[in-house]
């Protein structure tokens, strides 16, 4: 909420809400939710009314070209196909818990909400 007072733009992509989904209907005992499909759709509408969801550009040679720049393997792939999408976008900052994860894109700022006071 403090970022929404402060009037920035807040941004989705497809792909966080693909592994949204992924964790909110996977079983309880694999560390998921284990939410029904009609609750899992009523969440992700949710995020939809609360974020611009970023359009779906072709990310492929921004991808290769930061997976290769910066070594990324295992799954740390997602994480650079969303600073792609960014960098295509022209968002410069993303919003996550696991901020280095993120350290190695120069071309990106992670913000940790925990820095934002009532958060």
């Amino acid at each position: 909420m403090v970022l929404r007072r402060r009037g920035e733009t807040l941004h989705v992509t497809a792909q966080n809400l693909v592994e949204l989904w992924s964790v909110i209907t996977r079983p309880v005992r694999e560390n998921g939710l284990e939410l029904s499909t009609g609750q899992a759709l009523a969440e992700i509408d949710s995020i939809q009314r609360l974020f611009v969801l970023l359009p779906e550009l072709p990310l492929l040679d921004e991808w290769k070209r930061l997976v290769t720049a910066h070594r990324a393997s295992g799954k740390n792939v997602h994480d650079a196909r969303l600073v792609a999408a960014m960098i295509r976008c022209g968002v410069g900052s993303i919003l996550t818990f696991n901020s280095q994860d993120f350290a190695r894109y120069s071309e990106i700022t992670a913000i940790d909400p925990r820095r934002f006071p009532g958060t």
